[in-house]
This record gives structure tokens, C-alpha cells and sequence, in this order.
């Protein structure tokens, strides 16, 4: 047979005396409650610590965590820009090789259309226009349009009544636009 035991406070059975009788022959285990209620206090003091240091905890790891959410976030963008940043300086460096060959091709057009070396070199010129497209570059506009501070570096000037105001009449160097940054300017010639 399992035996029970009830904690009962001292000043309990003095003052219900039934007690006993109703729990009959199983066992009772008296305490008394006035060195518990000491116990009581410390152990809420304890668990009063506790839960201030689990608060801390939670607040330090909730900023811990987001510290790193941060920094996660700023290392990519960190890293696109620099990518961004490597491409526009490749391209930079591949526009004069670009502007030569454009040079090259319009200076023996005429006269070389049949040559197999002038058919090569159109064909790798078109390549490399293909390759900068593909990454997004593109030309600027100039000749026949209005001269644009933002897009146009004019280099001279001259008046003439069968042009409009402002409009670029001839493209000296072609400019270059990469993901809506101008990476060269054109150089033109305005009218008026």
C-alpha cells in the first residue's frame, strides 16, 4: 500500500481538529511554516535574480542578433559596390581599345569592305560592342540632340542659324552610360 503524505501547518490542526479523522490511517507530516516563509524568501530572491539575468541575456542576444543582421546587410552592400566599382574600371579601360577600333573600321570602310583582315576586325568589333551591351553599358546619344551638362562634355562651339539652339552637330569621342552612371562623356561640338 502507497502512502500519502500531507504537509500540514501546525496552527492548522489546532484549529480543525477533523482533520486527522477525515484522512484517516494515512500519514501526516507536520512543518512548520515559519522557517519555510524565511526559506520562501530567499528562494524568490533567487528566482528574482534569475529572471533579471535571463532579461539581460535575452537583450544582449537580441542585439547581438541584430548587430549581425547589420552587418550582414552592409557587407553586401559593400560587395556590390565594389563589383560595380571593378566593372565600371574594366570598362573604363577597354573604351579606348573600342575607340580605335571604331577609327580604324571608318577610315578604310570604302575601300577594304571585301578585305577578309577588314571583315575580322568588324567582327570582333561588333563582339566587344555585344559583351558591353550585354553588361548593361550603353552609348550616349549625341549628334542631333541637345546638349545635356549630365551626358555631354562640349569642347566647342559654333554658331550656325541651320542647327537649333543647343544641339550637338558632331561627336568628337563617343560617351558610355553604365547602369544609369556615365562612366566617359562624350565630347562634342554645340551649335549656337
Amino acid at each position: 500500500m502507497r502512502k500519502r503524505v500531507y504537509k500540514v501547518d501546525k496552527d492548522q490542526i489546532l484549529e480543525n481538529e477533523n482533520t486527522a479523522e477525515t484522512i484517516g490511517e494515512e500519514e501526516i507530516e507536520v512543518i512548520d511554516t515559519k522557517d519555510s516563509s524565511d526559506n520562501s524568501e530567499g528562494i524568490e530572491d533567487i528566482l528574482g535574480e534569475k529572471d533579471k539575468l535571463l532579461d539581460e541575456l535575452k537583450d544582449r542576444l537580441q542585439r547581438t542578433m541584430a548587430e549581425f543582421d547589420n552587418f550582414r546587410k552592409r557587407t553586401i552592400k559593400e560587395k556590390a559596390v565594389l563589383y560595380e566599382d571593378g566593372v565600371r574600371s574594366t570598362i573604363e579601360q577597354i573604351l579606348p581599345v573600342i575607340d580605335n577600333f571604331e577609327r580604324a573600321l571608318n577610315t578604310s570602310k570604302e575601300e577594304n569592305e571585301k578585305n577578309p583582315f577588314f571583315e575580322g576586325m568588324t567582327m570582333i568589333y561588333r563582339q566587344f560592342k555585344d559583351i558591353l551591351s550585354s553588361m548593361g553599358v550603353e552609348d550616349i546619344q549625341a549628334v542631333g540632340e541637345q546638349f545635356n551638362p549630365n551626358l555631354h562634355n562640349a569642347v566647342t562651339h559654333v554658331e550656325d542659324e541651320n542647327f537649333g539652339e543647343s544641339e550637338i552637330i558632331e561627336e568628337f569621342q563617343k560617351g558610355y552610360i553604365y547602369k544609369d552612371k556615365v562612366i566617359r562623356y562624350s565630347m562634342v561640338k554645340v551649335a549656337n
